[in-house]
Formats: structure tokens, sequence, C-alpha cells
């Protein structure tokens, strides 16, 4: 007779078949609902999903966790923090800045989750201010961030041309200078633009390798300082150091005596404030990422949080590591120099040719937050609808990339004739951000009322109006500070042109209000509303661009 029985070992992989089946099928459903949801809520704000969505938490932490990018801010901003202040300055104001920087992170994760669209702050403004001054908050609003957005890539890959510039040195002859490093800037801003024209597909993997070194690349820098060097400074020393190096070349009065150790202090925060900013990008991709209520404010706080924690661990290993502290201060790259005097010139340019990889990874992704800001800005028409594009082919913004990189290199042009360009680029970054993080959160303090129905998942309750009112005295404090003159005598090459760009911001977006944008400027423009309105899908690519085109020609016509 034959034996009609089947394996064991067929048989179970045939009955498990179907179960796996059924299991996919469950994820596949549940993977569309919380889609379906994401384009839901989006809709309910008057949005269509133009951009891809297929971000998850981590690479939503990761975006913000690599422009936060603590390698970028400290190593650019290394010299700066050693001459206001020293290493007490340093590592205390760390701690500080890092405590009042989470607070402000906690009550704009309130504010995403309830809103998570990517305008970011200037849409928050909108929707919590009363119906009568929305528009304006909104626009207002718009201009800081979008100021402090060039600003932030500005000083993040003109940071990166300066790293590159002086690394040269050590094994070269040559030379800096102040035009060789616009070169070298220009060439950074256009390799990102192109990334982010071309390689969208590419920017989730690229994300996950900058989480890679920016964690276990730069944690393995500062083991190996802290192991290697031949001497460790004191804890007296990293943590009670005060130095006052304000003064100019040829002058022995810093501000510490022309005003007071305190000025110097409130100067020295910089490093610290400029390095922990940045992270609104989570908010900025929330139309990216998948269940975005939720996601995008744990990216918000826990990029924010991580990054204090293992900044001020990569900061302490620099700061015992340092060797001679009076030729560390006194070289054009201190960072670079603790390398040389702990691993030599050969090990000193293979760990900073490292962070130069991380600085420019933290570059890419700020112009993708940028760039986002600005095609959702243009969306609601604060900037030329022009910009209002998305590439059928590549599925990026590519008009507000390009419009991202070309004003990021137009700020670094004063560098050709300032002495402290670099740190006026990073203050008017951490100012103009600030600021547009600060409206919002004010609005939300001040009409809590109305704000509170609108709460998404993450809600801090009780706590809210206490952390906000924390966040916007904190914020206030810092644009003063950050716009006051760090070397002594100002003059023209000293001089912190901070007020300037921080005042022609806010004198043009005041300015412009007054004479013109009020007439026509409403705040965020509803996709959905427009598309009833002109009679075509919503759901139709470039049917509701095509038909705002007609009707623009028709009242030109009329």
């Amino acid at each position: 007779m034959a034996d009609d029985t089947k394996p064991v070992g067929a048989s179970a992989a045939a009955e498990s078949q179907p179960t796996i089946e059924r299991r996919v099928s469950r994820a596949s459903r549940a993977s569309d609902a919380v889609e379906q949801a994401d384009e839901g809520i989006l809709a309910e704000f008057g949005y269509k999903q133009e951009l891809r969505r297929d971000w998850g938490l981590m690479h939503n932490f990761g975006i913000s966790f690599s422009i936060i990018s603590v390698i970028t801010g400290i190593t650019t901003l290394f010299g700066t923090g050693l001459n206001t202040g020293g290493p007490g300055v340093m590592s205390v104001g760390w701690i500080v800045v890092s405590f009042f920087t989470i607070c402000i992170a906690t009550s704009m994760a309130e504010i995403v989750s309830a809103i998570p669209t990517a305008g970011g702050p200037y849409y928050w403004a909108a929707i919590l201010a009363p119906p009568n001054h929305s528009a304006f908050a909104s626009w207002v609003t718009g201009w800081f961030n979008l100021l402090g957005q060039v600003a932030v890539t500005t000083g993040i890959s003109f940071g990166l041309a300066g790293l590159i510039s002086i690394t040269a040195t050590v094994k070269t002859s040559y030379s800096p200078s102040s035009s060789r490093t616009v070169g070298i800037y220009a060439a950074i801003l256009v390799s990102h633009g192109l990334v982010n024209t071309f390689g969208i597909h590419i920017l989730r993997y690229l994300n996950n390798t900058s989480i890679l070194l920016h964690s276990a690349g730069v944690t393995a820098i500062a083991i190996a300082v802290l192991a290697k060097a031949p001497t460790h400074q004191s804890a007296k020393f990293v943590f009670a150091t005060f130095y006052d190096g304000t003064a100019a070349v040829g002058y022995d009065v810093g501000w510490s005596q022309r005003a007071s150790p305190a000025y110097v202090a409130c100067c020295g925060a910089l490093i610290a404030q400029y390095t922990l900013t940045g992270f609104d990008a989570s908010s900025h991709l929330s139309e990216e990422t998948r269940n975005a209520s939720w996601s995008a404010p744990i990216g918000v706080v826990s990029s924010v949080g991580f990054s204090a924690l293992f900044g001020l661990f990569v900061l302490l290993s620099f700061l015992f590591g340092i060797q001679n502290f009076d030729k560390t201060i006194s070289s054009g790259q201190p960072v670079l120099q603790i390398f040389i005097d702990i691993f030599g010139d050969d090990g000193a340019v293979v760990l900073m040719c490292l962070i130069m990889v991380c600085v420019w990874h933290c570059g890419l992704f700020s112009m993708t937050s940028n760039s986002r800001m600005m095609f959702a800005f243009a969306r609601d028409h604060g900037l030329p609808h022009f910009f209002h594009n998305v590439d059928n082919k590549f599925h990026s913004p590519v008009r507000t990339i390009w419009l991202a990189a070309f004003l990021a290199f137009c700020l670094s042009l004063p560098s050709l004739g300032s002495a402290v360009a670099f740190s006026a680029a990073t203050s008017i970054a951490t100012i103009g951000l600030y600021v547009s993080y600060g409206i919002p959160i004010l609005i939300g303090l001040i009409y809590a009322r109305e704000f509170n129905p609108r709460k998404g998942p993450f809600n801090l309750g009780l706590a809210s109006r206490p952390i906000a009112f924390v966040s916007v005295s904190w914020i206030g404090f810092i644009t003063v500070a950050f716009c006051l003159p760090t070397v002594n005598p100002v003059t023209s090459q000293s001089l912190n042109y901070t007020p300037v760009a921080v005042g022609i911001i806010a004198v043009f977006s005041l300015g412009a209000w007054v004479l013109w944008a009020h007439r026509w400027f409403v705040g965020p423009v509803k996709d959905i509303q427009a598309a009833e309105r002109l009679g075509v899908d919503v759901s139709d690519p470039g049917a509701l661009e095509d038909a705002e085109a007609v009707a623009e020609k028709g009242n030109e016509k009329n």
C-alpha cells in the first residue's frame, strides 16, 4: 500500500503558512489604519498628504539628533567657549542650559502632538492665537523661524568648511583664507543640495548612518581621549576655572573687567545653547512621519534629552583631556590641538575626519528641515507661491532646497570682512529659532483655556503652564544675552552683527505686515477648502496647483 502521509516538517510548514499570512495581513491593515489616521489628522487642518510618509519614530528622532549634533556645536565653538568663561562656564553652563532647553522642548512637544504639520512654529502660532491675531502671529513666527533655519544651516556647514581648512594645515602647507573657506563652504552646500534633490529615497538610510556616527563614533572618540591622554586636568579645573579671553589683540581689558564675570558667563552659554537647537526638525518632518501625533513629540523631547547627556560626556572628555591650556586656547582649533597633543598628527587628522563626516550629515539634515519649513511657508503664501512645489519624479521640494542653499551662502559672506562672523551666525541661528519656538509657547500659555481641548496624546497636564512660563522666560533672556558684544573693544572687525540681522528680520516682518502683508496673508491656507472652492479632487497630484494657476490668470485678465 502506498504511504499517503506527508513529512512532519512539510505538514507543519503548510499549517504555519496561513498563520504567517494572517499576521502579515493584520500588520498591513494596522499600518494602513495608522496612515489613514495621519492623513485624517492632516485633513482636519485643511491639508492634503503631499510628502511621502515613510518615516518612523527612530527616523524622526534621528533627524533632530543629527541636527543637534553635539559634536558639531562643541567642536566648532570650543574655542569661543574657552575664551568666554573658560572650562568652568562651559561645563556648568552646559548643565544649566540643558535644563532650560528640555523645558522648551517639552513645551514644544505638547504643541507638536496637538498640531503635527510641516509648518511647525508658524503654523502653531496661527492655530493657537485668537482669530483676529492669527495671521499676524503666523507671519512673524514664520520669518523668525526661516531666519533661524537659514542661520543654523550656515553655522553647521560654514563650521565644517573651517574644520576642513584648519585640518588641512596639519600635514600640508595649505594656508587657510576667508575666500578659500567660503569656496569650500559653497561646495558643501552644493553637495547637500544634490543629495536632498536626487537622494530623497536614501535620506532614511543616511539618517541611520548619522545616528550610528553621532552615537557610537563620537562615543569612541570621547573614550579614546580619556584613555589615551597622558595626563588629565583636575575636577577643579574643569568645573571651577574661569577664563576671560574677550580682550582684543593688543588690549589687556576684557569684558569681565569692563562689565563683570557674569557678563562673560552669559556670553559663554552660547556653545551649549547653539548646540542644543534645531530640534524643531522633528515637527517639520511630521508630515513624513507615521503616527506623527506621538512620534514627533517623542522625537523632540528624546533628541534633546539624549543630546544633553551625551553632549556633557563629550564636553567633559575634551576638557579633562586638555594637556596644555595656553597652547590649546591659542591654537586655531582647540579640539584639533587636543587631538594632536594626545594622538599625534596622524591620529588627530583621522579623528577630525570622523568628526567632519558627522558634521556633514548634520548639515545635510539641516537643509532637509530648512527646505520643508520653506515649502510649508510657501504653501501658505508666506513665501512666493513659486516655491510651493514638489517634484513629481523625485518627490522632494527641489525649489526650496536650493533656496535654502542660496540664502545660507549669502549669510556667510560677511565672513570675508569680519573676524566674528561665525559666532555671529551661530547667535543668529539660536535667537531666530528660539524666538520662533517661544511665540507659540507664549500664545499657548496666555490662551491656555483654548489650547487645552486641542492637546494630543502628549499632554503635560497641570505642569503645562509652569513649564511654558519657564521656557518663555529663558528664551527672553538668551535673546538679549546673545546680542551682546563678545570682544572688547568693539570695532568694525569685532562687532557682533547679530542684532543687525535679527533687527532686519524684525523690522521687515513688522513693516511688511503693516504696509502690505496684512492685506493678503491670512495665515495657513487650507488646501482642502481651496480644492472644494475650485471644484477639484484634492487627492489628484497637481490638480489643485493647476486650478489655482488658472484662477490666478483669470484674475489677472479681469
